[in-house]
């Protein structure tokens, strides 16, 4: 019997918003994305092992981790 198992890494794009940004302070748009690892089995995702969230300044590109509460508090 042959079986084949992995992970896989899904980066999918958030809607952003405009806020003030904690590097360079200004008001600009900063974009959310999402990051996903996923356990793969025959390469069909089956469950999401873990998932993080990371926001980027347009201005100056600074990123910076966030965790889910903070995502929902940003994103609403």
């Amino acid at each position: 019997m042959f079986l084949l198992f992995g992970l896989k890494t899904v980066l999918k794009d958030l809607p952003g918003r405009p806020a003030t940004c904690q590097y360079c302070g200004r008001l600009v748009h900063h974009h959310f994305q999402e990051r996903a690892t996923k356990f793969t089995l025959f390469f069909i995702p089956i469950f999401t092992t873990s998932r993080t969230y990371r926001i980027a300044c347009s201005n100056c590109g600074r990123t910076s981790a966030i965790n889910s509460r903070q995502k929902r508090a940003v994103t609403w």
